[in-house]
């Protein structure tokens, strides 16, 4: 039985060769391949795969972005995430958006073939090199603390902000003020560096 898939990536070598060398590691079809998020999105609806294939870090619209858009409209929707490295704060919110897998963007391409197989018998799947990571975890920030930093450090205003998480300005205040006292810095744009530097956004 062939295992249809959507590949997200945004690197265009690497996307390319996930796409030749995947069919020929068992019954794969690749249904569509998309550079960005957005695309993922508009694949996977138009598609319907068995399995979404996409990359974790890609400009605009990244995979944990368009994941979050998946949920709400193919909740049901089999994902692996591929990354080169996992953040626990990443690792943890990708969980919750319902990734059942997660595998190195090194793996070869034989493991990725037989995780997608997991994936879409129903089963999780996360590489050892990646739940270690995740395990390794002394970020203070509450996830609505990584939440407002994650946003701060994608330029957005403190309006802005509210907007798109659906709060009040003077709670984004609050969690923005109460990362600033864990990370002792002084403004919420040196709390967002100092997250992202340890790896917490």
């Amino acid at each position: 039985m062939s295992i249809s898939i959507v590949l997200a990536d945004d690197e265009v070598l690497l996307r390319k060769a996930l796409a030749s060398l995947l069919p020929l590691e068992g019954e794969i079809s690749v249904l569509a391949e998309a550079e960005d998020g957005a695309q993922a999105v508009t694949a996977v609806l138009e598609h319907h795969p068995d399995v979404l294939v996409i990359d974790l870090e890609m400009p605009g619209t990244d995979g944990l972005e368009a994941v979050a858009r998946l949920q709400q409209q193919v909740p049901d929707q089999a994902i692996l995430m591929l990354t080169r490295h996992a953040r626990p704060g990443v690792l943890r919110r990708a969980l919750k958006l319902g990734v059942r897998g997660f595998v190195s963007k090194s793996a070869e391409p034989e493991h990725i073939a037989e995780v997608i197989g997991a994936l879409h018998a129903g089963k999780r799947w996360i590489d050892p090199d990646v739940s270690a990571l995740a395990v390794v975890d002394d970020c203070p920030l509450t996830e609505r603390e990584i939440d407002v930093l994650r946003e701060t450090s994608q330029g957005y205003s403190v309006a802005d902000i509210a907007a798109r998480l659906h709060l009040a300005e003077g709670t984004v205040r609050n969690y923005l003020s109460h990362a600033m006292q864990k990370t002792q810095t002084r403004t919420r744009h040196d709390a967002a560096r100092y997250a992202r530097e340890r790896d917490w956004l």
